[in-house]
Formats: C-alpha cells, structure tokens, sequence
C-alpha cells in the first residue's frame, strides 16, 4: 500500500490534481480519499465564529479518529466504509461507500498533512501552493454552483473563517511537503504519476 498525501488550501485544485494521477494509472491499482468525507456530523459549538457560524476550515471540523482509523486499515490492506457528506445540509448522509484498499491511494483534503500520526502513514507528501484569488474564484464557482450557497455566503465565509485559518493551519503545512506544486500541475502530474508506476 502506498499512500499519497495532497494537501492545501481549499479552491487549490487537490481533487483535479489527484484525478490527473490516478488518470494516468492503472484504476483497477489506485484510488481517491477525500477528506472532505470525514467532516463532523455536527460542528462543535465551540469553533462557531462571532457571528455564529460553523468554521470548516478548522482542525477541529474533522473527526480525526475516524480518519487516522481508516487510513491505518488502509495501510494494513483492510477495506473501509468511508462517510458521505452532504454540503448542503452541512452533515453526513446515512449511507456509506466502501472502499477497497489497492496498491495506491491518493488522500487529498486541507489538512491531509496536518495530523502526525497520518504523515506517518504517507509514503510521499505533496502541497499545493496556489494564489489566493485564484483559490477564492474556484471556490465560490464551486460553493454557488455545486453546493447550493448565495454569493453573499460565500464571500462572508471566505474573510471571517477560510481566509485566516488558511494562514494559521493550512500553509504551514508546506514544511512538511515533499514537493510543492503551483497553479499548472499537468507537469507535476505527469512526474508524481511515473513515480507511481514505478513502484507498481
């Protein structure tokens, strides 16, 4: 089992760049993890802002349990019944997706190198490194079309939580990268892929 481990912020492209490898790879040996999946069921009362609003760019917006949990099984070739979120109703479904471990996983989420524990497990650490219009833009395409939010929302969001936790949490986690990579990744694709055909 070889685990990759995409970080950065959100709007930075880590499910695009992580579908670009696993394109390039045999499908039947690689996987996605995302860890948007493993957002609590419920926000903590105590990460709501002045404002009385969830904050999921938090540490502390992610049940870390169930996620060390998974990826160690992973690890150890065991499957896994990986939770559904539901980012309009800001909870999880009921249902499950079980997935199989295989040679390969590509785990993306904002915090995916954020917890020691689950560095460990990472056979390679990658972050990507992206402007922060460029991130902002990409999110509230993504928040307004795919996930049901007003412009207004999702502007508020972005200055009151996803902007100071991106500088508090989420860049320095590049100290733990292997490799960084900027806003055109269709290089760093193609060379993160042929490392993992080599070690398949």
């Amino acid at each position: 089992m070889y685990i990759v481990g995409i970080a950065g912020g959100s709007g930075s492209g880590k499910t695009t760049f992580a579908k670009k490898v696993q394109r390039q790879l045999d499908d039947t040996h690689s996987q996605i993890l995302s860890m948007d999946s493993y957002y609590l069921h419920e926000q903590p009362a105590e990460l709501r802002t002045k404002k009385g609003n969830p904050n999921f760019d938090h540490p502390g917006a992610f049940d870390w349990e169930l996620l060390n949990e998974h990826i160690a099984d992973l690890k150890a070739g065991k499957p896994v019944n990986c939770p559904v979120y539901d980012f309009k109703t800001n909870s999880r479904k009921s249902e499950f997706t079980q997935i199989q471990p295989t040679t390969i996983v590509l785990f993306e989420g904002i915090f995916a190198l954020f917890d020691k524990s689950i560095r460990e497990l990472l056979d390679i650490k990658c972050f990507l490194h992206v402007d922060s219009d460029i991130r902002f833009t990409r999110r509230l395409h993504r928040d307004v079309n795919e996930r049901g939010r007003s412009l207004e929302s999702v502007i508020n969001q972005y200055y009151e939580t996803v902007r100071p936790m991106y500088l508090k949490y989420l860049d320095p986690q590049k100290q733990f990268a292997d490799f960084t990579v900027g806003e055109e990744t269709d290089v760093a694709s193609e060379i993160l892929a042929s490392r993992l055909r080599d070690f398949l």
